[in-house]
């Protein structure tokens, strides 16, 4: 995988690849959007695309490419075969001898993680330690062994902790030449001020319905499973509008079945039975499930048109769901638990937060 394979994030890739071509590479960046929406393969594809072996091939025969001002026919055909995208604005020269090759050595010891000048830290039981950012300043001590650049990617990067965080500062206020540090969130506010404004930010956006189609069908192809069989590409359909732009956690979880997890909680908590949250993370993944089907239900009742339905093929339930509900009432519980979705962060009481929820839906239901 390359540049060119990232789907739907045309701006922030053109500004990566401009950067390579200007040769004004920043000490840091910040990728930041919601999970699930191609940052860390943006990141690793940009460690690929700075140290790849044959772009360097390319770019030293690009300035005499440029003279001739035509390719040779037959090249310019195997090029263009070789970095197919859907954005017409990366089939330029220039991006061409910038991106990656994906066959080099150095691009396929980064994929899997074992090249000498890449380093990916991950968050260990939901947080960064002082352990994790020590070891990134050995990875940067020396310099770049094998490759052009020393790549660090931090990923989930506001689970730092305050020590981490503050020892982190100090890497990025004296970077080591030749070195690049990309910080990647889907909360940035997270992370103190004095960090984000160390880095340049880069800002990742959701899919559209297509595009998540798109690379789910991709993925499930890579995997293995063949779109032409058993319906594998009508399938595809709920998951990528289930995703909300996010075909990574289409990818990485079974949407369908969640789903089905959310409804039975709903029905529990409906009834006032007992907390049936077992963490934060389920916490916030039900009420990301519950905004959807509010938003679904005001649709109904506004437009009637189920075309626009996130959950499309639970059209009848929704309509059930809905019936003795005032458009005014779902709007403003929408604000309410949107707005309390939002304060999860905060490490709510999940008893009190079910009970309070519940009360909401339950008065929610019997308003008229």
């Amino acid at each position: 995988m390359a540049f060119r394979d990232v789907t739907g994030q045309e701006r922030a890739v053109n500004m990566l690849l401009r950067t390579i071509q200007r040769g004004r590479i920043p000490s840091s960046y910040l990728f930041v959007g919601e999970s699930g929406i191609g940052k860390k393969f943006a990141a690793l594809n940009l460690a690929k695309a700075l140290n790849c072996l044959k772009t360097v091939s390319s770019q030293q025969s690009a300035v005499s490419s440029h003279k001739k001002s035509r390719v040779n026919s037959q090249e310019s055909e195997v090029i263009n075969k070789r970095f197919q995208t859907h954005d017409p604005r990366l089939m330029t020269h220039d991006y061409r001898v910038i991106d990656c090759c994906d066959e080099c050595s150095s691009c396929k010891k980064i994929d899997s993680g074992v090249h000498p000048d890449f380093l990916l830290i991950s968050p260990e039981g939901g947080q960064i330690r002082i352990e994790e950012i020590r070891a990134i300043d050995r990875a940067l001590a020396f310099k770049p062994f094998e490759g052009r650049w020393k790549v660090v990617i931090v990923d989930e990067a506001d689970t730092m902790n305050p020590f981490a965080a503050n020892a982190f500062l100090k890497t990025l206020e004296e970077p080591p030449k030749d070195s690049l540090i990309i910080l990647i969130s889907s909360n940035p506010d997270r992370l103190p001020d004095t960090i984000r404004s160390r880095c340049s930010r880069v800002n990742f956006t959701p899919l559209s319905h297509e595009a998540c189609k798109r690379v789910i069908e991709t993925v499930k192809k890579q995997s293995g499973v063949r779109s032409q069989e058993s319906g594998v590409k009508k399938r595809l359909s709920t998951p990528a509008r289930l995703s909300m732009g996010r075909p990574g956690l289409a990818i990485s979880a079974d949407l369908i079945k969640e789903r089905a997890w959310f409804l039975k909680l709903l029905h529990g908590m409906l009834k006032a039975e007992k907390d049936g949250w077992t963490s934060r993370e389920e916490m916030e993944r039900w009420f990301d499930l519950i905004v959807i089907l509010l938003r679904d239900a005001a649709i109904i009742k506004i437009t009637q048109d189920e075309k626009n339905l996130i959950n499309i093929d639970l059209k009848d339930y929704i309509k059930k769901f809905s019936s003795s509900m005032d458009l005014k009432v779902i709007i403003e519980n929408y604000q309410k638990l949107n707005t309390l979705r939002g304060y999860l962060n905060f490490n709510l009481n999940r008893s009190l937060t079910w009970n309070y929820t519940g009360s909401i839906l339950r008065k929610l239901k019997t308003e008229n």
